[in-house]
């Protein structure tokens, strides 16, 4: 049985790996290299590595970085963060990582989409929508780490981002991340359906059982999650984890 990719995402800070609440307070895990060591030993489907403080400071993928993470996973690799030339694309997927994932740039330059999609193909190219809830249920779609706001709706930005090239649509809810209380189930639905591409969930997975939720109840073809797999316990102390095949087997048959 094939089951969905469960996707440990991991966020670059300088050096050193962090989770964040609501894309706000990152809390330091430790080195990249070392972590990815021990999700390399769980066997994990893929991981994905966002640089969530590129874009922020204007600068680039740190590809000296990459390449050290790049030759110690023996898992697919995606990564995220900064890029925004086509040539930054094949220079990380030359690294050794099978897919980048953009999410500012798209925005800006969605023609950049097109231009990876063509020249690296489609397969490489996630592109990550951001969306944040107001107070009445509103959905807003964020870039620059949940800091700017744009226009539009999520489900039109993934339709949209579909037809461009990209391969997959990674949605988050903002205001779940890292909170452990659920995926967004009806966010995630309503991209899935939309789109003929496969849709990561991502945001607030606290168990199991949450992915087959998402997958089962909203129709995501992969899930992604953070905070279930590397903290433990009510004061969140850091320790990487990863669930056994005969439990992701269980809730997702």
């Amino acid at each position: 049985m094939l089951l969905p990719r469960v996707i440990p995402c991991l966020l670059l800070q300088g050096r050193g790996l962090v989770k964040t609440v609501k894309f706000a307070d990152p809390v330091y895990l430790g080195d990249p290299i070392n972590i990815v060591k021990i999700f390399n030993d769980k066997e994990v489907d893929e991981l994905v590595l966002l640089d969530i403080a590129a874009t922020r400071n204007r600068r680039g993928p740190n590809f000296e970085l990459l390449a050290e993470i790049a030759s110690e996973a023996f898992v697919p690799l995606a990564y995220g963060g900064g890029i925004t030339k086509v040539e930054e694309i094949q220079r990380i997927l030359n690294l050794g990582y099978e897919k980048v994932v953009l999410n500012s740039s798209a925005f800006e330059i969605p023609d950049l989409v097109r231009r990876a999609a063509d020249q690296v193909g489609s397969q490489s190219i996630v592109v990550s929508i951001d969306v944040r809830r107001s107070l009445l249920g509103a959905s807003k779609v964020l870039t620059h780490c949940g800091e700017k706001p744009v226009g539009g709706d999520p489900v039109e930005w993934a339709q949209r981002f579909a037809g461009l090239g990209a391969g997959e649509i990674l949605i988050t809810a903002v205001d779940r991340d890292g909170t452990l209380k659920g995926y967004d189930l009806e966010l995630v639905r309503k991209v899935s359906q939309a789109v003929g591409v496969p849709v990561i969930a991502s945001g607030g997975a606290a168990t199991v059982a949450d992915f087959g939720r998402a997958v089962k109840q909203a129709g995501a073809s992969a899930v992604a999650a953070g905070s279930l797999f590397v903290f433990v316990g009510p004061n969140r102390a850091v320790l990487i984890t990863f669930p056994k095949r005969t439990e992701l087997k269980s809730v997702f048959s």
